[in-house]
């Protein structure tokens, strides 16, 4: 291997300057994608990759094919009751992308006998295309139609497109720049369509209204305010459309009649910092959820005739220890979803009988959540449950009853036996005190200390629960131990837990992470020469946080696009995606934040010292974190680093922050990351 150069990218001075302070960016060229060398720089990356790999390309491919062996390649998923159909998607062997179908039944005993309808299938638009996603598929009213948002670079923005179902046929319908996800809605006659497009930052901030088969499309709202998104949904029972201008720490709700699809917006409450709130509707009922005067949030209701404050009633108190996060309406019951306990649950609610029970699971570790549900006027619902060790099932609810049918168990193939793995919650005490959730899951004839692989996220509120993969049984097959740090900057303990790991107490997700670390390792479950370490986006940048201040504490770690020039792009405000994350990292045109962000920003605290074997990747299209962050850290890293470890930066030459689209290509991803990383300590076949 040694006789294998890396790239060595240029230095050209560009300094930064703000509150009297410079940081030195020699490395800032990279942001300019338009330059030939730069492209030519990330190629040969990836041909540096590929060349230190080559001795592992046996390995990459053993790996993807147990993978893919544990996968049912054909496979269907549960159907899903809307109006006079079931929908549903399946997967054929062979084929990268998903099959959209629809049968049409009175109940789910008559789906077998009823003839498939293909409303979309995938596979055929993405021929000839490196990459593609289709991220909504909303049915009209009456069925005839379907309309679909669209991309083929990976980007956030999408196209509209609307499918006559009958024929086949696209009709003229075709809107540019829609937001990829809560952002299209049909009205209540299937006459408008209504959807959220992007500015040139890539924020939906606009909401436009379109009468099909017109040129008609007309701007309804414009959110004015750089750090506010907008979201677009129904409400369950169809009644009212939603628009949602959302920041990290405030909420405001405009709603209409979808009877009414020319009638005017109203604005639910006006905007309050610090006071999000979400609305849906029940009856003669809008029903709130706010975190006004109740950090972890409590439910109220609204009558829609006189919806002012001065007529909220309180359904549902604040509790300290529960954590609301969303409600689901039914005709006569509501599905309430949140966490207890640092596990995620679900709680029932019979109108009619006044009863409110929460679901009971024989597990200690698992995930819970509401499935996918489109029928108002029904006493059955659809919730999901997996664990660590139990494959995802789709169970029908009896919302009356509390009793479950299973419909659905993910298959997994190869043989299975989860008797043979232990799964375990662990706390670990963070350096304040404070006790810090940690999942894992192992084969029960595993010797301990054995190679652990751990992964975290913590920001934005997101919680990383315990659920089932099979591609994960090839790492605990060779004796690996699985584990999740359920750090501060996620919501797993409430929402308090969000609060104190963002802003300027975001170190504590980076420190919460190393004491999982040395928890683990005290408890020995594993050894620092034996110890992996991934994660993605900010979950990325936690990584440049944490080989920045515990190199010693990992042998290898995965850094999928990872956000880890935090001040330059926090101080520019035409990248996508930057005014909205103000109130998460903060905005370093304040000098305390600026400070404190340049404290751990990974690319501005790249010493000269040895860093772990480290596997970077990186999106030439993506929004979130563009490519030149991690190309740039790498190149600071190569710059730097006093160690022989390996350091491998990976770009995806047509594709953005999630990586390939097709799903064998994913899975040929998550083989190289695995294929780094057990041989690095010591597990390569």
């Amino acid at each position: 291997m040694s006789e294998i150069k890396p790239p060595t990218a240029k230095r050209i001075p560009h300094p930064h300057t703000a509150h009297g302070d410079t940081r030195s960016d020699d490395y800032y060229w990279l942001n300019d994608r338009e330059n030939p060398e730069v492209i030519a720089h990330l190629e040969a990356e990836n041909a540096y990759l590929e060349a230190v790999m080559g001795p592992l390309e046996p390995f990459r491919e053993q790996l993807y094919r147990e993978m893919l062996g544990r996968i049912q390649q054909t496979d269907l998923e549960v159907p899903v009751q809307h109006g006079p159909y079931f929908y549903y998607a399946r997967t054929e062997e062979g084929k990268q992308y998903r099959i959209h179908c629809r049968k049409r039944a009175a109940s789910r005993g008559e789906l077998e006998a009823a003839p498939e309808e293909v409303i979309l299938d995938l596979n055929a638009l993405a021929e000839g295309k490196s990459y593609l996603s289709v991220s909504v598929l909303k049915p009209s009213p009456d069925h005839r139609l379907l309309a679909y948002l669209q991309n083929e670079d990976g980007s956030d923005r999408y196209t509209l497109y609307v499918k006559d179902l009958q024929t086949g046929e696209l009709l003229p319908d075709r809107v540019e720049d829609v937001y990829l996800h809560q952002s299209l809605e049909w009205d209540a006659t299937g006459e408008y369509l209504f959807f959220t497009r992007v500015d040139e930052t890539q924020r939906p901030c606009y909401l436009y209204r379109h009468r099909l088969g017109s040129p008609e499309q007309t701007l309804l709202y414009q959110e004015p305010d750089e750090t506010f998104r907008l979201r677009l949904y129904k409400s369950a029972s169809g009644r009212f459309l939603f628009a949602a201008s959302t920041s990290t720490l405030t909420d405001e709700v405009r709603y209409l009649e979808a009877l009414q699809p020319e009638g005017e917006w109203h604005v639910f409450t006006p905007r309050q910092r610090g006071v999000k709130y979400s609305l849906e509707h029940q009856g003669q009922h809008f029903l709130l959820l706010t975190n006004q005067d109740a950090l972890n949030f409590k439910l109220l209701s609204a009558p829609l005739l006189s919806p002012s404050p001065d007529h909220w009633h309180e359904m549902l108190p604040h509790d300290p220890g529960v954590y609301l996060q969303g409600v689901l309406p039914f005709a006569h019951h509501l599905l309430v979803y949140g966490r207890q306990g640092g596990s995620t649950q679900v709680w029932v609610w019979d109108l009619i009988h006044g009863t409110y029970r929460r679901l009971e699971w024989p597990e200690p570790v698992y995930t819970v959540a509401p499935a996918d549900n489109r029928e108002y006027a029904t006493d059955r619902a659809l919730v999901s449950f997996q664990s660590l060790v139990t494959p995802r099932k789709v169970l029908e609810l009896d919302l009356n009853t509390l009793q479950t049918t299973l419909l659905k168990q993910d298959e997994v193939l190869g043989g299975y036996d989860p008797a043979e793995y232990a799964q375990e919650r662990l706390w670990a005490t963070a350096r304040d005190g404070v006790r810090v959730p940690v999942s894992l899951v192992y084969k029960r004839s595993t010797a301990l200390p054995a190679p652990l692989y751990l992964y975290a996220y913590g920001s934005y509120g997101i919680s990383i629960d315990p659920t089932f993969s099979p591609t994960r049984l090839v790492l605990l097959e060779r004796g690996v131990v699985f584990a999740i740090a359920h750090v501060r900057g996620g919501a797993e303990m409430g929402r308090g837990w969000y609060e104190d790991g963002k802003l300027l107490k975001k170190k504590n997700t980076f420190t919460d992470f190393i004491d999982c670390a040395l928890h683990l390792v005290e408890e020995g479950y594993t050894t620092p020469e034996r110890l992996m370490a991934v994660g993605g986006s900010a979950g990325g940048l936690l990584m440049g946080a944490v080989v920045n201040l515990r190199p010693d504490l990992f042998r290898a770690v995965a850094a999928h696009v990872p956000f880890v020039d935090v001040i330059t792009t926090m101080s520019d405000p035409s990248i996508p995606l930057t005014t909205l994350e103000y109130d998460e990292w903060g905005n370093p045109a304040d000098p305390e934040f600026y400070a404190y962000m340049k404290s751990y920003s990974p690319y501005d605290n790249v010493e000269a010292k040895a860093y772990p074997h480290l596997l970077v990747t990186a999106g030439i299209n993506d929004p979130r974190v563009g490519y030149w962050e991690p190309a740039k850290w790498v190149a600071r890293l190569r710059e730097l680093k006093t160690d022989a470890n390996t350091l491998l930066l990976k770009t995806h030459m047509g594709a953005g922050h999630g990586g390939s689209s097709g799903r064998y290509d994913r899975l040929k991803e998550v083989a190289l990351e695995y294929a780094f990383l057990l041989d690095k300590v010591g597990l390569r076949d």
